[in-house]
């Protein structure tokens, strides 16, 4: 799909072909962000964005009530090291959108249930309906970035993920349902002080887990492994985005335009009446007024 030069979706958009993390992008960038603005501007920015995220979701919404065989859905698919932020952009898009059109699931270690089945067994329990917005805080991409990394799985299993996830990604794009998968990616240094941070307030503590400086020792082993993952699995149906995040407010504020500029390729209208309009205005017009 094109998209205008100069759109998030295109500065974004991971290349195809073989990724390096480290050497193809700064997680200090700002790309796309307005050159006359600053941080400052930032608020005000999103006061634009907001009314139109929120009329376009509507009406998404709307059409997912009315013509639910039909409705698009969205999935924003959000990864990223411990301190990437995924919490804090979600908060940020739930506030600018009717939480009631918005599913959240937030995948942690699985179940012993959920061990029992294929990696995909979970997650396709937890897909967003027609017309609904879907987030992932975290997803089947844990299962080729921390099972790879920590050896969880045998590595031909692994090899045998990337297909799964490929065809399981193309079966959903066929369904309806728009992906937008995003790798928050964070530096080392930030994230290092992002988890000083939470050590030094005691209102943070309860964020702070010392196993997070477990995987952030093994910080290099992840890049490979997210280096793989956005290698294989970027495919001109289901690409790729990756959010520079080092500054959290230009990460909110592009996964907002990512969200904006996918709404709008959607070309979304308002359903029309499944009742007789005219029937019903009468009806109305002829309750009491008292």
């Amino acid at each position: 799909m094109n998209h205008k030069e100069g759109s998030i979706r295109q500065l974004l958009r991971v290349p195809v072909g073989p990724v390096d993390v480290l050497r193809d992008f700064d997680a200090g960038a700002n790309p796309g962000f307005p050159k006359d603005k600053g941080k400052n501007d930032v608020a005000q920015l999103n006061d634009q964005l907001d009314p139109e995220i929120d009329y376009r979701q509507e009406q998404m919404y709307a059409e997912g009530l009315q013509n639910p065989e039909s409705a698009p859905s969205i999935l924003l698919v959000l990864q990223g090291l411990d301190t990437a932020g995924k919490g804090g952009v979600i908060r940020h898009v739930i506030g600018m959108i009717d939480p009631s059109g918005v599913k959240i699931h937030a995948f942690k270690k699985p179940t012993e249930e959920e061990l029992r089945h294929d990696f995909l067994w979970r997650i396709r329990k937890a897909l967003p309906s027609p017309g609904d917005i879907g987030i992932f805080d975290r997803s089947h991409y844990e299962d080729v970035l921390v099972q790879r990394v920590e050896k969880l799985a045998p590595p031909e299993e692994i090899e045998r993920r990337y297909g799964a996830i490929n065809e399981f990604e193309a079966e959903l794009v066929a369904g309806g349902t728009h992906l937008v998968k995003c790798f928050l990616h964070v530096s080392k240094g930030e994230q290092r002080e992002r988890l000083l941070a939470r050590l030094r307030n005691p209102e943070k503590y309860y964020k702070y887990n010392p196993g997070d400086v477990d995987t952030a020792l093994k910080y290099d082993e992840y890049m490979t492994a997210y280096n793989i993952a956005l290698t294989r699995c970027n495919t001109e149906f289901a690409p790729w985005f990756l959010v520079p995040s080092d500054d959290k407010w230009y990460r909110n504020w592009a996964i907002a335009q990512l969200l904006l500029e996918t709404l709008e390729t959607l070309q979304l209208g308002w359903p029309g009446a499944d009742f007789d309009l005219e029937a019903e205005r009468a009806r109305v017009q002829a309750l009491a007024t008292k």
